[in-house]
């Protein structure tokens, strides 16, 4: 009989090590020949298509006729004309500007929260912020999951790169009182990123422990991140946050931070089960927390989004997918968005690479698996941006309230 050694600390700790050097050589293969992620070029068509021009020959006039806009880059022997990002985010932004932000509104702060893993939490604020910005928004990511995930998909490599100071621990520390400094710039025009690490892990001791020390002289952990952010809500459109997938002190930072919340649900019974949860135990603890301290909290939307959607079976078929989806009906009614996220390959393909369906490439916009799921996400986009513009009509009330229509519920809890 073959008995192994026990398994000690510091083999654990070579383990974490060969484990994080073969994830930076991954990477590294992943992003030949440059270890940085690279933004998507976009064709003419496109960029009229993101621009809502009432035609591609109006689009091209106005090029011709615009010296003051980039004019993009011919190839192909002069027969094709090519954007990067950021000139098309310019034109976007030209086009678009009577839907952006108005004057004297503030950034809305969405987060993106779910107890359980693996429902997509984190392709979903990436993609969110990625597509917002396309829409001409500017976009500050907040990533407060130790895990990194949301980190990792722009291209960097946490615990190597990252230092605790670099991340929100700084907040929960206090040595910060603003994340600016925590903020830096990314491959992805028009989209800033505050990065998280392992390190981060250390908030969840940290917070209680300044609650328990300075919670006489006012201290309330549930408000660093919100009180955080104060300082760049006149810098950013929309501020997205990626939660950890627990009931946390930094999952409840970003909860209380946010003006609305986004929770990414496949249609599966133990994901239906674990959301309920999510909303029992959040309840009680705002009534613990906030309701004893004479305190409310208020979000302008709360939407349920189906994700990982399997096709729904033939006719006189079910599946427990339906089931599933008839009981996130049944049970959210008018939180749950009118579109579904489709599980798709091109999803997983994207992922493994450090990507989403915005980092696309040429080739792709013809497959057909590629198209269904960035419609999909595109619709997504676009639902939210309505209610995000909603928002801002509520924050500058008789002036831009009758420019986006009818305001959506407001939700207490």
């Amino acid at each position: 009989m073959d008995i192994r050694p026990p398994i000690t600390l510091a083999s654990v700790h070579q383990q974490a090590v060969d484990a994080a050097t073969m994830l930076s050589s991954i990477r590294s293969a992943m992003l030949a020949p440059m270890v940085r992620k690279a933004a998507p070029v976009f064709s003419a068509d496109q960029v009229a298509t993101l621009c809502e021009a009432t035609s591609r020959g109006s689009f091209a006039h106005r090029v011709a006729s615009r010296k003051d806009m980039p004019s993009g880059t011919l190839v192909s022997n002069g027969r094709k004309r090519v954007f990067t990002l950021e000139e098309t985010r310019q034109w976007v932004r030209d086009y678009r500007k009577d839907v952006l932000r108005p004057e004297g509104a503030e950034a809305i702060t969405i987060s993106i929260a779910n107890f359980k893993g693996g429902t997509t939490k984190t392709t979903t604020a990436m993609t969110l912020a990625q597509g917002l910005t396309l829409l001409g928004h500017k976009v500050l990511v907040i990533d407060t999951d130790p895990q990194a995930s949301l980190t990792t998909l722009f291209g960097i490599l946490p615990d190597v790169e990252i230092s605790a100071a670099d991340t929100i621990m700084s907040l929960a520390d206090g040595s910060s009182s603003s994340v600016r400094p925590m903020i830096r710039s990314t491959y992805w025009d028009g989209l800033d990123l505050v990065p998280a690490a392992s390190s981060l892990f250390d908030a969840e001791f940290m917070l209680p422990s300044r609650q328990s020390k300075e919670g006489l002289s006012g201290f309330e952990f549930y408000k660093v991140l919100d009180l955080g952010i104060d300082d760049v809500r006149a810098d950013y459109d929309v501020i997205v946050i990626d939660s950890p997938p627990a009931l946390s002190y930094l999952t409840i930072n970003a909860l209380m931070a946010a003006n609305g919340i986004i929770m990414p649900l496949p249609p599966e019974t133990l994901d239906f089960a674990s959301s309920t949860q999510f909303w029992s135990l959040f309840s009680d603890l705002t009534e613990t927390m906030l309701e004893s301290r004479g305190q409310t909290k208020n979000f302008d939307f709360i939407n349920i989004l189906l994700s990982r959607v399997p096709p729904k079976a033939g006719r006189g078929a079910s599946t427990t997918a339906d089931a599933v989806r008839e009981w996130i009906g049944a049970t959210y009614k008018e939180k749950v968005l009118p579109l579904e996220i489709p599980r798709t390959s091109i999803a997983s393909q994207k992922s493994s690479g450090f990507g989403t369906v915005y980092d696309s490439e040429a080739a792709d916009a013809k497959d057909k698996t590629y198209k269904r799921a960035r419609d999909a996400y595109d619709l997504f986009v676009q639902h939210i941006e309505v209610s995000i513009r909603n928002a801002w009509a509520r924050q500058l009330p008789g002036s831009a309230g009758a420019l986006y229509g009818t305001n959506p519920l407001r939700v207490e809890v």
